[in-house]
């Protein structure tokens, strides 16, 4: 390894500086080899500390996005999620408690859904402070406020049942989904602008496996011999606090974004103290050259606000790209998939109460494809993982659509439809899921990137919420085709992706701003050329 390194560097070996040209293969490994040096000697505190309490109520919450996100609304998935029953219980009890009289069905599964809808709502708030967090308050210092939505949410739900009062349920959700919204947007955004551009995807990716994480830990503590039962339940939607003390606690100890500091604050001695903490020992002159460039090119602009991105020219293909990456994170019918997966594993004969073990395995899924994607992104290209991930989605929906309408006629088609169950999600794992939140981060210029990730934050939460309240319409207009619309849009979203999508991959971001620009003022629409 020191030899590759000194041959790579220029260092001088034995006295002698080594002259032979390394070959393809080896500038390819040395540069990952760097890349893994960085991350668990360097940054990899901050990738840890930016990540969990932002993500982590996501999955932990008990009742929350991927889990019962859509279920839940839906209505027939939701039995297999033990809290479901608990809390409606709960909100019935409380009811007769008040007023001595019993609720309708009907009155329990409109509170349950409101209940239900409000992470959604506070997700979309967060989406909308977000930006101007961001600019105020700087990305790290973001991430530290926005702790205090989660720990508010925490505490109502930890004491709803305690007080007897199902509205604090609905209170607590609402703040936690503004900590999930801010915190998906600032993530990717801090860790992107704290990397060097050889591995900002590896880097900036690193969120995806611990949201991933974080849906396998929430399915495991859900479980009704964990926290998923009568007595802790409200343990269970508190959870969401231990990542957020963490965090708290040591996140204070990372650096600020260097580009924040130097263009934004026009701070550059503490832009150099924050990239010699990032960096090391590592020579930072080319790297703060290439963010001092950045500024020249940036001087006399101020952060942009959404509306003004609309009207900027110099922005539009970014946000083509930016509106049709961030409704096919949702509408590419993966959330769905998850819908379907209880109806699947009871067809291939898995008890009902064993349902819930099984779908430990698909947070898995996503889980381990997280964390391949996070590994090879900076080898394979963003393209590359976008396109095969909603490709493969679409494939296997097809083969999955083919398997639902011969579940009753053929006797192993159930168990079919179950792989294509899992291999849907390993595909959308592979790139939609991460992949999706970093590229605004490089495609938009530091003065528009807040208000970009305003709008790509906007369009997850809206698209959630449709799909949520469509799914079950759908369901029950197409039956076994219902997944077609959603197949549909994973094809033409690669397609979009192999024409329009620019790889960006080890460019800095003043590099890629200048073709961005020069692709806008070209015209009418036009395919990009590649970097």
């Amino acid at each position: 390894g020191h030899e590759l390194y000194t041959r790579l560097s220029g260092e001088r070996v034995n006295g002698e500086r080594e002259r032979e040209t390394p070959s393809a293969r080896e500038v390819s490994a040395y540069h990952f080899h760097k890349a893994i040096a960085f991350i668990f000697h360097r940054s990899f505190p901050t990738m840890i500390l930016a990540t969990p309490a932002s993500t982590h109520p996501v999955s932990t919450c008990g009742i929350h996005r991927l889990r019962c996100g859509v279920s839940p609304v839906s209505g027939p998935a939701a039995r297999f999620v033990p809290q479901s029953a608990f809390i409606q219980r709960f909100i019935n009890e409380t009811w007769i408690e008040r007023f001595d009289t019993h609720l309708e069905n009907w009155v329990i599964t409109l509170l349950w859904t409101i209940i239900v809808a409000m992470y959604f709502v506070g997700g979309l708030v967060g989406s909308f402070i977000a930006g101007p967090m961001a600019i105020i308050f700087g990305r790290r210092n973001s991430l530290l406020l926005n702790n205090a939505f989660v720990l508010i949410g925490a505490l109502f739900m930890g004491l709803s049942k305690t007080a007897k009062s199902f509205e604090m349920i609905v209170i607590g959700r609402f703040f936690s989904g503004i900590n999930s919204g801010v915190g998906f947007n600032i993530n990717p955004m801090y860790l992107s602008e704290s990397a060097p551009s050889k591995i900002r995807g590896m880097v900036a990716l690193s969120f995806a496996p611990f949201t991933a994480a974080g849906l396998v830990v929430g399915q495991a503590i859900g479980l009704r011999e964990v926290l998923g039962n009568d007595e802790l339940w409200p343990l269970l939607l508190a959870t969401c606090a231990v990542p957020a003390v963490i965090q708290l606690a040591l996140l204070p100890w990372c650096p600020e974004s260097p580009r924040y500091l130097l263009i934004d604050r026009k701070d550059k001695d503490s832009c150099i103290k924050a990239l010699t903490r990032l960096r090391g020992n590592d020579d930072i002159a080319a790297e703060l050259d290439e963010i001092l460039e950045e500024q020249r090119a940036l001087e006399g602009q101020r952060a942009k606000r959404v509306w003004e991105l609309f009207r900027d020219r110099g922005v539009r293909w970014q946000l083509i790209i930016t509106f049709v990456l961030g409704s096919a994170v949702q509408l590419c019918g993966n959330d769905a998939m998850y819908y379907y997966a209880v109806y699947v594993f009871r067809a291939a004969g898995i008890p009902n109460d064993k349902v819930q073990y099984v779908t430990i395995g698909t947070g898995c899924c996503e889980f381990t494809t997280s964390l391949l994607s996070n590994l090879i992104i900076d080898r394979a290209g963003r393209r590359l993982l976008l396109m095969g991930g909603y490709g493969m989605m679409a494939a296997f929906a097809i083969v999955f659509t083919i398997s639902l309408s011969l579940q009753d006629k053929i006797s192993w088609m159930p168990f079919l439809s179950m792989a294509c169950v899992f291999a849907s999600i390993l595909s959308f794992g592979i790139g939609p899921a991460g992949v999706t939140a970093v590229i605004p981060s490089e495609i938009f210029d530091q003065t528009a990137r807040p208000a970009a990730y305003m709008i790509n934050g906007s369009l997850f939460w809206i698209n959630l919420i449709l799909i949520g309240l469509t799914f079950p319409f759908i369901v029950e207009g197409l039956g076994s085709f219902c997944y077609v619309p959603f197949l549909s849009f994973s094809f033409f979203t690669a397609i979009f992706i192999g024409f329009f999508l620019p790889e960006t991959k080890g460019k800095t971001f003043l590099e890629i701003s200048r073709k961005f620009q020069s692709i806008n003022f070209k015209g009418l629409l036009k395919r990009p050329p590649s970097l």
